[in-house]
């Protein structure tokens, strides 16, 4: 006959067998959905202008005036591998959405960026300046809770 003691034991490790079954199967769900996933990335495909390295160059502008969101955004970019040359203030701060810009007629490293901030490229937008010696800028607007390294994973 077991005692109360060996049966709550036994209980405590059949849950705790449960909890470890669970977060493996948590763990292996995620990680197989991140496989699958597209992954950016930050290798120049095209070089119009001659621009030094393979690597797209990115600036972050902050557009809606929250404290240290170009910050955070450039940090997303560079886990990426994309090389954050700029970041900090847009010119004002009341931008609406989100924009990726193309600043050299490559789009293909827009649709990079975009990709990595988990933008459709509906709203990537072409703007191209001779005198910008980057590929793509980045305004983050008021909607930058729908992005990537705003969002909070539960």
């Amino acid at each position: 006959m077991m005692s109360d003691g060996t049966r709550l034991g036994n209980r405590a490790l059949t849950l705790g067998i449960i909890v470890l079954g669970l977060a493996t199967a948590v763990l292996a769900y995620a990680l197989l959905s991140r496989s699958q996933s597209p992954r950016p990335s930050a290798n120049r495909v095209y070089n119009p202008n001659g621009l030094l390295g393979d690597i797209i160059q990115v600036e972050v502008r902050n557009g809606c005036g929250v404290t240290g969101l170009a910050s955070r955004m450039s940090g997303h970019l560079r886990s990426f591998g994309f090389d954050v040359v700029e970041f900090g203030d847009h010119t004002s701060f009341d931008v609406e959405k989100t924009r990726v810009i193309d600043r050299i007629g490559n789009m293909d490293a827009a649709k990079q960026v975009a990709l990595a901030l988990g933008m459709p490229n509906m709203n990537i937008e072409q703007e191209v300046r001779a005198d910008y010696f980057l590929d793509v800028s980045v305004i983050i607007g008021r909607d930058y809770e729908n992005l990537k390294p705003f969002k909070v994973y539960q």
